[in-house]
């Protein structure tokens, strides 16, 4: 029989993320996870439009993962990186080389996708100091973006329209233009690298590197942009000797319709971060890739090697897990999964178009985002959507969801008219 879950017990001294200890949001109480449902502790079954934030692309408890972690877990959970390596890191980093944009050499496993930007931001200074470039230790991003909650992913985050401007005074102060807003599907407008342009040609010798997220601005507002900015804006950091950082911890792995979000805009980043999606949702695991030239010029700095080394990195069980998913990419159909779901989306949630209370809806891939002219209830809006018998977790203006690969014409249905009759209530 399974112990009731102690709810009081973490209300009362249990953090959960971006909550209140004063004020907590309800946390309700998960049995178990299969496919694309989560089991509550009443048994009541909740639809996950959320993928678990994104990462569990081929559903929960899936037999082939759950036997790559068995048959590892017999052989070692854990063994130091430092000196030491194993078949599943190896063959992990292979299959990485393999499938990432052509010149993505070098890979370095990170613990988490926020670990691998700060790995990013100290792999771009080094690579500048080893040219002989000492001051070029600043950023430039384009705004609306978010890169992670550690500090020097915090850095690089808008300022002013993320969760972090409580820090602004104490975080490395680097460089913010305007977000391109030239949709995917529109004519690309060109005066949108005007202030790149102009920034380069006045500051390039404090820039080390530009850093966005390829196409889709995720946790910084589930922005969609032209493919065009990043080709372009990539020519002109190439102009300037900066380097191109591609965070793709969101949009990685397919979500996007392809296997990673640089591909739409047909171009190889100097350095490129993954995470999320990478074991499938089981684990933390997250690398960061770079090219052969930019690890030879990290090399020639004063320091001789690359200054990170967490003490979990390539952890074989993450390593295993990570294996079994990408070969689940690699023999399954998730292209052809995710056209239909971006289909479905598009169909389902059509009717909150015509809602007094939405702005905007917008679909790309397997994303769909429906932007409210308010800021939603978090803690009331899912008492709705938990009604309907689905788990989405909302913030700010935004309700969107990022279904698993695997999920059914049915369940999709289910999801967006859930989704329309809730806020249709409102």
């Amino acid at each position: 029989m399974n112990k009731l879950i102690d709810v009081k017990f973490d209300e009362q001294h249990i953090w959960h993320p971006y909550t209140s200890m004063k004020t907590p949001l309800p946390s309700y109480p998960v049995q178990s996870a299969d496919g694309v449902r989560i089991k509550l502790e009443s048994g009541q079954e909740l639809i996950d439009g959320m993928s678990s934030w994104w990462s569990v692309i081929h559903g929960y408890n899936h037999p082939v993962i759950n036997q790559a972690i068995t048959d590892q877990l017999s052989k070692m959970s854990h063994v130091m990186f430092g000196g030491l390596t194993h078949n599943p890191a190896i063959e992990l980093c292979k299959k990485l080389v393999e499938i990432t944009p052509v010149g993505l050499e070098k890979v370095f496993l990170a613990d988490s996708g926020s670990v691998s930007v700060e790995v990013a931001l100290k792999m771009a200074i080094q690579c500048q100091l080893g040219r002989g470039y000492t001051s070029r230790n600043k950023f430039v991003t384009i705004k609306h973006g978010y890169h992670g909650d550690t500090f020097g992913a915090m850095a690089v985050c808008d300022p002013v329209n993320s969760m972090h401007s409580l820090y602004s005074d104490i975080l490395p102060k680097n460089y913010f233009i305007e977000a391109p807003k030239s949709k995917p599907d529109q004519d690309f407008d060109h005066k949108e690298l005007d202030e790149l342009k102009m920034l380069l040609q006045q500051d390039s010798d404090n820039i080390a590197a530009l850093i966005l997220e390829p196409v889709v601005q995720g946790a910084g507002g589930m922005r969609f942009y032209h493919p065009e900015f990043i080709s372009a804006a990539k020519s002109i950091c190439e102009q300037y000797k900066i380097l191109l950082i591609a965070d793709e911890i969101a949009t990685g792995f397919g979500r996007t319709g392809k296997m990673f979000a640089c591909e739409h805009a047909q171009i190889t980043p100097d350095i490129m971060c993954l995470g999320k999606a990478i074991t499938g949702g089981y684990m933390t695991l997250a690398a960061t890739l770079c090219t052969e030239q930019v690890a030879l010029d990290i090399s020639q700095c004063d320091a001789g090697v690359l200054m990170h080394g967490p003490t979990f990195m390539a952890n074989p069980l993450a390593c295993a897990a990570a294996n079994a998913s990408l070969d689940l990419l690699r023999t399954g159909d998730w292209f052809e999964q995710v056209k239909h779901i971006e289909a479905g989306l598009k169909q389902g949630l059509q009717p909150c178009e015509e809602l007094d209370c939405v702005t905007e809806v917008r679909v790309f891939g397997a994303i769909g985002v429906i932007e409210m002219k308010q800021v939603v209830n978090v803690a009331e809006i899912q008492k709705q959507f938990i009604q309907h018998d689905l788990w989405i977790r909302p913030f700010g203006k935004l309700v969107y969801v990022m279904p698993q690969y695997i999920i059914s014409t049915q369940d999709l249905a289910l999801l967006t008219s859930g989704i329309v009759k809730t806020l249709s209530a409102m």
